[in-house]
Formats: C-alpha cells, sequence, structure tokens
C-alpha cells in the first residue's frame, strides 16, 4: 500500500505543533535552570557530553572532585546547539543534576542536512571516521567517496575499514578486490577485518587509541558487530541483514560516546544510508579528489563536463591511467548532484 503524501498544509501544520512543542519543552527548561541558578551551585567544572536528550544532556565530569562521574544537566538559554563529543564547563546543582554555562571551542563538526535541508550537527570534536564497507552488501564506491568528502571537509581524518574480510576468500568478487586496490593506491589508510572472526580487530584498536572515532557506512556493513566486539558491555543491537534484498536495517537510534577499554572514544551515531553534501561546495569535492589536483582547470573549455568534449584534461587522466574510471564516474555524479 502507497504511503499517503501529506499536503503542505498539512506539513505547516505538524511543523507548527512540533515547533509549539518545543517551545513549551525549552520554556519548562528555562524555569528549571533559573531554580536552579537560583539555589547554590557548585564550582565550574569542564565536562565532556555523552548523550543528547532534547533539552538535556548527559555529561561526565573531567576535572575536580567528580571527575569519571556522569550527571544530567540543563542547558542556559544562550548556548549553542550542542552535540555528542562537545566540551563544555558545567556546575553542579544540589539535586545531582548540574547546569552548562558555557562552550568550549570544538576543533572539528560533523554535519549532515536534515529533512528539510538545515544543516545540523550531530558529533563535535571528532578525530576519525572509520569508513566501513564489507563484500556484501555489495560496496558502492560512490557512497564511500561521499564519506571521504565529508571527512575531509569536517577536517576529520578518514580510515577505510573492510569488514567481513573472512568472506573475501569464499566469495570473491573481483570488483571488491579493485575498489579496495584503487583506494590503497590512492594512499588512503585501509583495514582488512572481520568482526565475526576477530582478524585484524588488534590493528583496529590500536588507530583507535587516544581518539574520538565515529562508524559510518551503509547499512549491514556490520558496524554494530564491530562496536559489539571493541565494546563487549555496551551489547549493541545488531541489524541482521535481509536475504531479499541485501540491504540492512538501521539499529542505532541515538548518539552516544562511549570508551574503548584499550583507549579511545566511539560516537556510535544513527545510521545513514547516504550521506548528504548540500552543504558542501563544488571546491570541495574536488580537494576530496585529490587525483585530480594536477588536471582540473586544464580542459579546453571551460564548462566541460568531462563526458565527451575535446581535450578534456580529466578524460586523458583516465586513458593515460592516471585516474581510475570509477572514480571520475564518481566526480561527476556527485558535482551533478550538487549542481541539480
Amino acid at each position: 500500500m502507497a504511503k499517503r503524501q501529506l499536503s503542505r498544509r498539512q506539513n505547516w501544520r505538524i511543523g507548527k505543533i512540533q515547533e509549539e512543542r518545543a517551545a513549551r519543552a525549552a520554556k519548562r527548561e528555562e524555569k528549571l535552570v533559573a531554580e536552579l541558578e537560583g539555589s547554590e551551585l557548585g564550582n565550574e567544572e569542564f565536562g565532556l557530553i555523552i548523550a543528547h536528550f532534547g533539552v538535556q544532556v548527559e555529561i561526565e565530569a573531567l576535572d575536580g572532585e567528580h571527575k569519571g562521574q556522569n550527571f544530567r544537566c540543563h542547558l542556559r538559554a544562550n548556548l549553542p546547539p550542542l552535540v555528542t563529543g562537545d566540551t563544555v564547563i558545567w556546575r553542579k546543582g544540589n539535586q545531582g543534576n548540574g547546569v552548562i554555562v558555557a562552550q568550549q571551542p570544538r576543533h572539528s563538526e560533523l554535519c549532515r542536512p536534515d529533512s528539510r535541508g538545515t544543516l545540523k550537527p550531530v558529533a563535535a570534536n571528532v578525530d576519525l571516521m572509520i569508513i566501513v564497507f564489507a563484500p556484501l552488501p555489495e560496496p558502492h564506491a560512490n557512497l564511500i567517496d561521499r564519506y571521504l568528502i565529508a571527512a575531509a571537509h569536517a577536517n576529520i581524518q578518514p580510515l577505510l575499514l573492510l569488514n567481513k574480510a573472512d568472506l573475501l576468500a569464499t566469495q570473491a568478487d573481483p570488483r571488491v578486490q579493485s575498489l579496495v586496490q584503487t583506494y590503497e593506491d590512492l594512499g588512503y589508510p585501509l583495514l582488512k577485518v572481520s568482526a565475526h572472526e576477530g582478524a585484524g580487530m588488534a590493528q583496529l584498536e590500536q588507530k583507535l587509541k587516544e581518539r574520538i572515532s565515529v562508524f559510518v557506512g551503509q547499512s549491514g556493513v556490520g558496524k554494530s558487530s564491530l562496536v559489539n566486539r571493541l565494546l563487549p558491555d555496551i551489547n549493541t543491537r545488531v541489524g541482521a541483514l535481509s536475504e531479499l534484498t541485501q540491504k540492512g536495517t538501521h539499529t542505532t537510534t541515538t548518539a552516544r560516546l562511549f570508551h574503548f577499554p584499550q583507549g579511545g572514544d566511539l560516537i556510535d551515531s544513527p545510521g545513514i544510508r547516504e550521506f548528504g553534501l548540500s552543504h558542501v561546495t563544488i571546491a570541495d569535492v574536488e580537494a576530496g579528489f585529490t587525483e585530480f589536483a594536477d588536471f582540473l582547470g586544464r580542459c579546453r573549455f571551460r564548462n566541460c563536463s568531462h563526458e565527451h568534449e575535446p581535450n578534456c584534461a580529466l578524460l586523458e587522466a583516465v586513458a593515460q591511467g592516471a585516474i581510475h574510471p570509477q572514480r571520475l564516474a564518481s566526480f561527476k555524479h556527485i558535482i551533478n548532484g550538487l549542481e541539480d
């Protein structure tokens, strides 16, 4: 049965109701904060946001007498939107909760557009974006390239992670091998692991130390299984791969920060099938295809589409083996999407 489409007025009414609910919740929160600040608060301390619950956040105290303890905190109204991974200054209340009084500067910010196209931060201070793919479901180079562009745009180091590497021996696919070889030739760091068998996990743990990481990738590639292997105590729910569609099911519902036993942190964020790039420019996309640098701007025609024009520098580079055909196809697909 087809999903009923809402009219523009119905969408407006739903949005209006949501705005009114959010305003009422914010007003209640402001009252709670005023009551807290009217009472005796503790000293200012540094904290790390490890989860976000609408108008409140959960923080881990980073210093002072409460170091290592978790507290549910209210937010002052004058603060910018805060996300998991933010470092903040907070003060403890006399009821076991606290108030966030200031945000510390971010060194990186991972954002994605919401359903309305508005850019929203989803994680802060991330150091490493682990781009997970697998032999099954079939990996898509275009999606991997989108993640690489997003990482470069956010000033986050990428790590390509081939999970289910044990399947390569029994279900070898030349396309997967070719894809892996392409990114290795380009110099991207790449690890082959198996969350099921444990192969390569020790090397991955070394990469995670002293960093805040986030796992991204299409559904079904084993992100939750990897998290379960790295953090056995949290028991992340694993979504089974559909035998009919070969697509995974989304299992993570909220962003939360966890500490790895071996060192480092993980922000476990909601799974997404595609990563929107409406917030980046064409120059950002070009910068994400590092091997294109020597050829961009050298085409005969200024508005070259890189399809069939004579003296196209990118097509000539493909013919000479300097650019992989799949990378050019991915580049054009992403650029065309931005222009549309």
